[in-house]
């Protein structure tokens, strides 16, 4: 099957997003994918913030990008957007760094305010980077996502459901897409 990385904008270390790309994460791998997670706030701050392109955490970033056939990019709604954390990971990224991959769009957050953030902030930005193929993604609220005191996610059922359609959809796209590459190439 497909690489796939997991990006996680979150700069929580106890981040509900991060929980959530982790518990979708072990749905792809059941399906044969090979899932590489990446939580953002792991990179420096000064080589994010001073985008330094050459310093290694980066370069290790944009390789695994280069590498993945699909990226999963999760991230928390601050302000009807996606995080500035996020951001910064994204414009270090070549401007194609999506050329040929398929993407899933996911976002957390306290109000269904902030739904459309997905396809007005995030989407617009993945498809300036080449993206070849961007599944429609979920907006889960913060109330659906409960953790357990052992650190277990628990996702309410309907958002359970959903979630698993889009990440079945994500999954079918790069089974399609690498059947079209070994039929063209």
């Amino acid at each position: 099957m497909a690489t796939v990385l997991s990006v996680s904008g979150s700069p929580s270390a106890t981040s509900r997003t991060a929980r959530l790309l982790r518990h979708l994460d072990a749905r792809l791998a059941a399906q044969g994918h090979e899932v590489i997670p990446l939580d953002v706030r792991t990179l420096p701050a000064e080589a994010l913030l001073g985008a330094d392109f050459r310093h290694p955490a980066v370069v290790r970033a944009t390789a695994l990008v280069e590498q993945a056939e699909g990226i999963v990019v999760g991230t928390p709604v601050y302000k009807a957007a996606y995080s500035g954390l996020l951001k910064s990971l994204l414009d270090l990224l070549p401007q194609y760094a999506l050329a040929g991959k398929t993407v899933l769009p996911l976002a957390t957050g306290g109000s269904t305010a902030h739904v459309l953030a997905i396809d007005y902030a995030l989407r617009p930005v993945l498809s300036s980077m080449g993206a070849t193929h961007i599944v429609p993604g979920w907006f889960t609220l913060d109330k659906d996502l409960t953790v357990t005191d052992d650190g277990t996610l628990t996702v309410a059922p309907g958002p359970a459901e959903a979630l698993a359609q889009v990440t079945d959809q994500f999954s079918a796209a790069l089974g399609g897409r690498r059947a079209l590459l070994a039929a063209t190439g």
